[in-house]
Order: structure tokens, then sequence, then C-alpha cells
């Protein structure tokens, strides 16, 4: 069997036959990797400038220009012929990390997007013009392209290994004071379900860190204590806007391989397991004679024909691994399945009636118009409130008339706010009884839902790509 590091290693070596292209040039990926674990019981160094400063010869800041052009006013155009324009250009600073030497760099889509014009500085203050050679938004990871050879590049760690409490640094070009430092520990892994990617319906799963990250430092690298990469910071939550200690970076590994997918495809295609599914609490468990403290998620209906219910997944099963990673909640499944590539097969861990149970089922890519009961609300499967589903959960007669919840997949972007038994009452102030009605009161960007849920009426602004 192999182990964490082996699999990597193959991973990436298998990645590296891939064809990469660039400016009509096949190109081979020649990435530096070590997996090797960390020697965590050895006493710690009295510096770490040696293990830095490879890396830190690989951190690059990234200027974006962006030209926004502005119709003047109508009441000068009167005095003036034609139709005048301001041009004005907008600065943006983020940072990035070489990864191949013949330059390819890994940044953030946010620091990239939207620009006209790209400019890549080195540590040694050679400046080259770069490109955009793709970008995924939902994870905010972005490829840039800088027209240099026998660069120096971050070796790449197993970020699957890391644990909290790993010493790790930030590098990266922070408030423009050029290349910075800072140093902390690793305070969680696996975050998600934080709102950080909600404008994009994004796939959050990221590196929790205090080391301190400021405005800058977006698309740096946080690297380990042999100054391997192991994450790309991407953001902080703060009040004030400035560090407090809480950052987040997605992991390398999860970056290198958006990489390889936008490199040989231009795109991230996401695997589809084919459930709906509901927390599993304590009324559940009662229920379904389980164990208090039983973990997993509720399975409370699988699709037809799908991946799942060809592997003989059944409705009430309750998966608590894929693939021997714990899964305690739909957040938790729904980056697990999403990041898995559509044809790989994946293994579920599963309790029916009390019992284990392992299948094993293979991946397809989500197409969300194709589900049954499908809605505008992607993954989101709907059916009218009738005197039955409303005996059953217990509705309240003053309510008349809605959508009722009935499933939410784990790869819907609206996983984790949305859940089986929630009713929607109105979308957009607006009344609604028929999908219909649905798919005429929402609009592309954000909506707000008033939703009865657990005997009480609520707002729900949810986000529609």
């Amino acid at each position: 069997m192999k182990t964490k590091s082996t699999a990597l290693l193959a991973l990436v070596l298998s990645l590296a036959a891939l064809p990469l292209v660039a400016d009509g040039k096949s190109k081979t990926p020649d990435l530096k990797v070590d997996a090797s674990p960390l020697v965590r019981a050895a006493a710690p160094p009295v510096s770490y400038a040696d293990a830095l400063e490879p890396v830190r010869q690989a951190v690059v800041s990234v200027y974006s220009t962006k030209i926004v052009r502005q119709r003047l006013p109508q009441f000068f155009r009167q005095f003036y012929p034609g139709d005048l324009e301001r041009e004005q250009r907008e600065q943006g600073l983020g940072s990035g990390v070489i990864v191949t030497p013949d330059g390819y760099i890994l940044t953030n889509n946010h620091v990239v997007a939207d620009a006209d014009e790209l400019e890549v500085r080195l540590p040694d203050e050679r400046r080259f013009p770069a490109k955009l050679v793709s970008a995924d938004p939902k994870t905010d990871i972005a490829v840039i392209k800088i027209d240099a050879e026998k660069l120096p590049v971050a070796t790449l760690a197993d970020s699957d290994q890391t644990r909290v409490g790993d010493v790790v640094f930030a590098v990266g070009n922070p408030l423009g004071v050029g290349q910075t430092v800072t140093m902390g520990i690793i305070s969680a892994t696996g975050r998600n379900n934080l709102g950080l990617l909600e404008d994009v319906a994004g796939y959050e799963n990221f590196i929790q860190t205090d080391a301190p990250i400021n405005a800058g430092n977006s698309g740096g690298a946080l690297v380990d204590a042999k100054g391997r990469l192991v994450g790309i910071n991407t953001a902080i939550v703060s009040p004030s806007r400035g560090n407090i200690g809480i950052g987040f970076s997605i992991p390398s590994n999860l970056a290198v391989s958006v990489m390889h997918s936008l490199l040989e495809t231009g795109g991230v295609p996401r695997g589809f397991l084919g459930v709906t599914m509901g927390e599993l609490d304590a009324g559940t468990l009662e229920a379904l004679d389980l164990p208090a403290g039983t973990t997993g998620v509720y399975v409370t209906n699988v699709l037809e024909g799908g991946p799942a219910a060809k592997a003989g997944v059944l409705r009430n099963d309750i998966i608590t691994a894929v693939t021997k990673t714990p899964v305690t909640t739909p957040p938790a499944l729904r980056p697990k399945i999403s990041q898995t590539a559509p044809g790989a097969q994946v293994e579920l861990s599963l309790i029916r009636d009390g019992k284990p149970l392992k299948l094993k089922a293979v991946l397809e890519t989500l197409d969300a118009a194709a589900l049954p009961g499908a809605s505008a609300l992607e993954g989101v499967t709907l059916e009218p409130l009738t005197r039955e589903n409303r005996r059953g959960l217990g509705i309240e007669r003053g309510v008349t008339g809605g959508l009722l919840v009935t499933g939410v997949a784990p790869e819907s972007p609206h996983a984790g706010r949305l859940a089986p038994g929630m009713l929607i009452v109105e979308v957009n102030r607006k009344p609604v009884s028929e999908l219909p009605d649905l798919r005429a009161s929402l609009k592309t960007g954000h909506n707000l839902l008033l939703v009865y849920w657990r005997g009480a009426f609520r707002p729900l602004p949810v986000l529609v790509k």
C-alpha cells in the first residue's frame, strides 16, 4: 500500500508527463518536489536563514494594471464635440511563487483578475512582463507565465502531511514594502465554509496560520521549516482589515493539482457523486438507532443513474469516509468530491443498518441542469409544498405555499446554506410555489430568499452564477 508521500510523488511524476502548451510550444513541467516528512522531534534551530534562502529567491512581486475608461458627464459634452472619455490606470500588488525554471508562476486569481497588464519583479530586481495563462476563481488559483529560463523554483512539500503546531513562514511583498518573511505556526487545516469564496460559489479547503499576512501577501508562499512550499497565501479574517493572526492559505497539493488541470485543459473539471445529504444530528441518530457520537454525512437521497446509485449507495446510508479520509459534515464532503477528477474511483465507507460497509464509486462530471428536479439553484432539488410533506415536516398551517428543499448535492455551491427540509417561501420578495416561479424570480448575482426553517421565517442570501 502506498503512503501519502509516495502517492504524492507518483501523482506529481505522472502529471509531469502531461504536455504544457504556452505560446504554441509544447513544454514539460519541471517541478521540484521533496515529499519527505518533517523531523518533528528535533530541537529547533537557532536560525532558519539557510532553509529559507532558496525559496526566497522563488517568491516574486506581481504588479497588475487595469485600465478603466469613464465617459464624461453629459454636461461637459455640450461644450466639446464627440464622446469624451477619461482613462484611469488602477494599480494592484500581490505576490507569486515560481514553480518551474521556465517561468510558470502560481498566484491568486484575485491578484490578476481583470488586469490589462501584468509585471513580475524578481528578488534580484529583474522585471518581466507576464501573461495570464489560466485561472480558477472557484479555488482562487491562477497561473501566469514570464519569458525566462533557469529561474529559481520553490520546492514542493506534501501539504497533506502538515499538522497543527508545525512552524511555517509567510513570504511575500506586504503593503509594497519589499519581500518580507514572517513566522508562525499552522493553526488549523481543512478550514471550509468560511464564505471567503462565496462570491464565486467557490470550494474552500484552507490551511490556517498565525504567520502575519497583509495586503500584498496574496499569492505568496507559505513554507515549512525546511523551506518547502506548503501553501499559497490568499486571505485574512480581520475586523480592521489588517493582520490579527488569522490567515488562510491554499494547500500546495490543491494548488498544483489545479495548475496541472488548467494547463492541460484550460479548466478544472470537478467530480460528482450524485447524492443529496443532511446533517447527522442527535434526532437522526436516534431515529436510525445509532449510538450517540456517531459521525458522518446522512444520505437523504440518491440520484437515479448517478455514480452513487451505480455503486449501491442507498437513502439513509451514512457516509463516514471517502478513500479513507473521514468526513463528518456536508461542507467537508463537498470539497473532497469536487476536488477529485471525474473518472476517478473513490472508496466510500458507510454505515447501513448499524453495520459498516465499503463501496466503490466512479465519479462523473456534475451537470446540474440534468439532475432530476433540478432548479435554478445549482445542485438543489425542490418540490412544491403538499399536504403530505407539510404533515411529515410539521409545517404550520399558516404557511400556505413554497418550494421544499428535498436535497442538496455536496458539490452544490449552496451546500451548507440550504438544507433538506427548508421551505423557500419567497425569492427577492416574490412568493414562489412552483419551479417556474423560482426560475422567474432568481437573477444572476446576489438573491434574497425567505425560508421557513425549524418553526421560524429567516432571510437567507444566496449567490447565483
